[in-house]
């Protein structure tokens, strides 16, 4: 059974692991790139609801991986693949669960959950094989309180080094995504990834030619500390922030974030581009987001926009060599239509060298 907060069950079918387990129940729209999510450290502490009907027809390979060790509380599906088909497969979603030690619960009615889920916003939920005295667990849900260190959770806790030739990029970690890795690394980047608790003198003896601001799970006034590294860089260097980079950066030139109903969790958000009105189709994945009227105009300004909601997608510091977006233009499985944001950072980082050594 699946038991909500507000009362409502699902139940179900277990597969994967068999332990029971407690965290905030979303849900995902896509309907390619399960492999991807499951592997997301933005879902740590998260129960995954894919409203796509079948998950895992293409079973589970090698190459797909996001992370290593996937924090994602469990798998919610309304069915999953036994047989998978692909040549690429090594496994099937059961065997991938079971060894990661994720829970899976499938035959439910996903399109209710997600609409429970809009109606009433993501909460927590609590996965487990009992049959009766739901009571107890719903004061047990009750009395559970969501963790407030899941970066610390997922970051790593030594730095370690992404090779290459070209230019010196700094990837500070809140739950890096491996195909932002692979991003710089295409474009010439030699990549050193530190923990997310790092200090700006740290990050500056490294000499960078840029830092990024990778994506992450949680609340992110959660990290505090961060924002006095932020402040320190920022003036000195060209800084890239990815989805929870977004909202740290926000936060750090004096703007606010605040818990969305339901979050964007999907591979098809559009988002308008300010400037150009050019529209893409952008891989999402987040809880939080950045109040509007809370942004300094002398500070930040706002370069792109979620159509659907008009959230805030896409911030440009005035006077610093700093971008953010809300959005994931890495991108695996895709859409690509970003990709030319790794494109942006790169030229952002030779002209800003190349102004410091004419000065």
């Amino acid at each position: 059974m699946l038991i909500l907060e507000d009362g409502n069950i699902f139940k179900g079918y277990g597969f994967g692991s068999d332990k029971e387990t407690i965290g905030e129940v979303v849900f995902n729209t896509g309907m390619t790139g399960y492999q991807e999510s499951i592997t997301d450290h933005s879902y740590n502490g998260q129960l995954l609801t894919f409203t796509y009907p079948l998950i895992g027809n293409a079973g589970i390979n090698r190459d797909d991986h996001e992370s290593v060790f996937p924090t994602t509380k469990a798998v919610i599906v309304k069915e999953y693949a036994r047989r998978p088909s692909n040549w690429r497969s090594q496994m099937n979603l059961d065997e991938f669960l079971k060894e990661k030690d994720i829970p899976g619960l499938s035959g439910v009615d996903t399109r209710r959950l997600t609409k429970v889920i809009r109606e009433h916003g993501a909460m927590k939920a609590i996965l487990t094989d009992a049959t009766e005295d739901v009571e107890k667990y719903l004061k047990k849900l009750a009395e559970t309180e969501l963790d407030h260190d899941q970066v610390a959770q997922v970051s790593t806790t030594r730095p370690y080094v992404s090779p290459d030739n070209g230019r010196k990029v700094v990837v500070i970690d809140f739950g890096l995504k491996h195909s932002i890795l692979h991003e710089l690394n295409k474009r010439s980047c030699h990549v050193t990834v530190l923990p997310h608790d790092t200090k700006a003198e740290t990050i500056m003896n490294l000499d960078p030619d840029g830092v990024m601001l990778t994506n992450g799970p949680g609340d992110p006034t959660d990290l505090p500390e961060v924002l006095n590294m932020i402040q320190a860089i920022q003036p000195q260097v060209p800084v890239f922030g990815i989805c929870l980079g977004h909202q740290l950066i926000a936060l750090a030139n004096g703007a606010r974030t605040y818990k969305m109903n339901f979050g964007h969790r999907g591979f098809n958000h559009p988002v308008k581009e300010i400037a150009t009105g050019k529209i893409a189709f952008t891989s999402q994945n987040h809880g939080y987001s950045v109040e509007k009227e809370s942004i300094d105009p002398n500070q930040l300004r706002v370069t792109h926009l979620e159509i659907n909601d008009g959230t805030i997608e896409g911030l440009r510091h005035r006077t610093h060599p700093v971008f953010s977006v809300q959005y994931h233009p890495d991108a695996a499985p895709g859409p690509h239509d970003a990709e030319d944001l790794f494109d942006q950072f790169t030229e952002l980082m030779d002209s800003w060298k190349a102004g410091n050594k004419d000065a």
